[in-house]
């Protein structure tokens, strides 16, 4: 059974939907997404977060730490100027958010310019944003995710599906209207659940073809049309490793951006120890195996992904700490370590 309350009941969330500032700032938010008139204004004392082809902009600092590059409007549209852009270019920028000063930011992509002159102009690069997350760090990871999955959207949804028609967006980026059929889109993360199955000794991992080598991590499927999240999680397992579920317990939730936008809803499963013979689908998973704690502790203990010599077994590790998966695995051998 889902424990949502004692999630939901964590200082960190408390605290902030108490909070009178964090009221007035998602209240002008939501002004901001409106009012074009208002986002117009804004934009202009605005902070802009440049992409090129969807790579971020980041800024090495003198202590070799990377973090994302913030720009003023005024400081974007002299730049765009520098390489023969048209400064009216930054009136694309896609709203994100609003920072603790109420401050707005946007995303814009100037993949129409060459990378390169982009990068001199602001001493930064663009990085691609697997990487890019592990190079950030705090929030500064989900912030840069967000501005490339709206700007994604937008890129991807300038028609109208029934029409054909092109779409038009407002100021702020919030929506897309077609004009010709009236239909209003919105941007959609597409819902997945993820789940780290236990025996109550050990936790079940697996890998694609597509993961870094030695990298496993836990089971994840897309919800299906019609079902909740707990009927995806017992179908899920079964499909891909031949276990049957018997208990479930919410975790957190936490937006990925690869391939395209998901919302990842995480929790843990539990499987009868007696019944753990596994039968996996090898069209879905290439590995899949039970790991001790002792295992998954050695795994954590590793920060970046380890450069294994060809020829030779490939480290055991799983996904850094800003994938939700991390957090599961951690969350499982602390309750293990406590058991002990």
């Amino acid at each position: 059974m889902l424990q949502s309350l004692r999630i939901l009941s964590r200082s960190s969330w408390t605290l902030s939907r108490s909070c009178s500032s964090y009221v007035a700032r998602m209240r002008h938010l939501n002004k901001l997404k409106e009012d074009d008139n208002a986002c117009r204004v804004a934009l202009q004392s605005g902070n802009i977060f440049l992409y090129h082809k969807l790579a971020p902009l980041l800024q090495r600092t003198e202590s070799g730490i990377f973090q994302l590059q913030i720009l003023q409007t005024s400081e974007v549209e002299g730049i765009l100027e520098k390489l023969g852009g048209d400064k009216e270019m930054v009136k694309e920028s896609i709203l994100i958010t609003c920072n603790e000063q109420n401050q707005a930011q946007f995303s814009l992509d100037v993949g129409e310019l060459e990378q390169g002159a982009v990068e001199e102009q602001c001493g930064g690069r663009f990085i691609d944003l697997r990487k890019a997350f592990f190079l950030l760090h705090g929030p500064e990871a989900p912030l840069v995710a967000r501005g490339q999955a709206l700007l994604r959207w937008h890129q991807s949804n300038g028609f109208c599906s029934a029409t054909g028609q092109s779409t038009q967006r407002n100021q702020s980026g919030s929506q897309r209207v077609c004009h010709s059929s009236g239909i209003t889109y919105y941007p959609k993360m597409a819902p997945v659940a993820i789940v780290l199955v236990s025996d109550g000794k050990r936790c079940l991992l697996g890998r694609q073809s597509s993961f870094p080598r030695g990298m496993y991590s836990a089971l994840a499927g897309f919800c299906d049309m019609g079902e909740n999240l707990e009927e995806t999680l017992r179908r899920e397992v079964a499909e891909e490793v031949g276990l049957e579920v018997e208990s479930i317990q919410y975790s957190g939730s936490q937006h990925w951006p690869f391939p395209q936008s998901s919302f990842m809803v995480a929790c843990h499963a539990f499987v009868n120890p007696d019944k753990t013979q596994l039968s996996v689908d090898e069209l879905e998973l290439e590995d899949v195996r039970w790991f001790t704690l002792d295992e998954v502790t050695a795994a954590l203990k590793i920060k970046t992904p380890p450069r294994n010599p060809k020829g030779e077994p490939p480290t055991f590790w799983v996904p850094p700490s800003y994938a939700i998966a991390n957090r599961l695995i951690r969350e499982w051998a602390a309750n293990q370590q406590l058991k002990s």
